[in-house]
């Protein structure tokens, strides 16, 4: 396959899972159609401009057009708005990558770049890009533009914390013993058995999900800490969209939805990014003592040569 087909399949591939991911986060948005708290199309988009180079840019375009026009917006208004959604993975990927990103994630510097260049940063130009286009377009009122530019903003980021490490170490996963991923398996039943209970019950037993988290990130870094926190995350907003995450009113459950979700994210991220760091350390220092023990060997073993040599001497 030649490269110019690949990259236009790559594009292809980008398209209809940018749009097949937007469909999935408007049916879970808290408000039909809108107010969708976990946006998993910004987590593709930057997810395959790491793993593929930004040529593929006009695959996100084409997907963020399909999936726009399904906002009802003027025509005009979904044309900026696409801009925009192009735009911010862009600049996620030029910012990750002069700031010297490494898409293993296996270090705590490149966790940190993806949360705050990656996601909290670049996620900036699409929210305001498309809520200035729906404000010009009549779309909103002047009273609801901070609370839309809000929402925007953190679903945008929230897609890329949860649903980019995934994609970057999914070619990583599987690759164990067969012991390795029974318990791996396990561990993600367990935590979607779990995440579904407490996101439905009514005690608030969120906290309980963090053992999970951590135990996945210290055994398998991202290979399972990032699926259970796309499971943890959709589960969350599954259980917000059903109106039984809060039973308040919908700005306390977008600000507990978040900083639920954020907290998932950022525990799955960091303590893994922490454990490879520290297991490739662990590497390091054993091959370093190994190298010190075979050069300490063969100095023994010249200097005994030598000595024999200096006793017995040659004929």
């Amino acid at each position: 396959m030649n490269a110019a087909l690949r990259t236009a399949l790559t594009m292809l591939a980008v398209a209809v899972a940018y749009d097949a991911t937007a469909k999935v986060g408007l049916v879970l948005a808290l408000v039909k159609g809108q107010v969708t708290p976990l946006w998993l199309p910004t987590g593709i988009s930057v997810a395959a401009l790491l793993m593929s180079g930004p040529k593929i840019w006009p695959g996100i375009a084409l997907g963020a057009l399909t999936a726009n026009l399904a906002l009802g917006a003027g025509p005009w208004a979904i044309l900026i708005i696409t801009i925009g959604n192009t735009a911010a993975p862009l600049a996620a990927w030029y910012l990750l990558r002069r700031l010297g990103f490494r898409p293993q994630l296996d270090r705590l510097r490149d966790a940190v770049l993806l949360v705050f260049a990656g996601a909290l940063g670049a996620m900036l130009i699409s929210a305001l890009v498309g809520t200035a286009a729906l404000k010009m377009g009549g779309d909103i009122p002047w009273h609801d533009v901070p609370a839309v530019m809000a929402v925007w903003w953190t679903g945008d980021a929230m897609g890329v914390l949860v649903f980019t490490p995934l994609l970057l170490t999914l070619p990583r996963q599987w690759n164990a013993p067969p012991r390795r991923l029974a318990e791996a398996c396990a561990l993600l039943i367990a935590t979607a058995a779990l995440a579904s209970f407490v996101t439905m019950s009514e005690l608030r037993l969120l906290f309980l999900v963090f053992p999970m988290l951590i135990w996945a990130a210290l055994r398998f870094q991202h290979a399972i800490a990032a699926p259970c926190a796309v499971i943890i995350s959709v589960a969350a907003v599954m259980s917000a969209a059903a109106g039984q995450f809060a039973a308040t009113d919908l700005l306390t459950t977008m600000i507990v939805l978040q900083a639920f979700n954020g907290s998932v994210a950022l525990t799955g991220l960091v303590l893994s990014a922490i454990t490879s760091e520290r297991n490739e350390a662990r590497r390091a220092i054993e091959r370093a003592c190994e190298q010190l023990a075979e050069t300490v060997a063969r100095y023994q073993e010249g200097g005994v040569r030598n000595r024999l040599g200096k006793v017995m001497p040659p004929g």
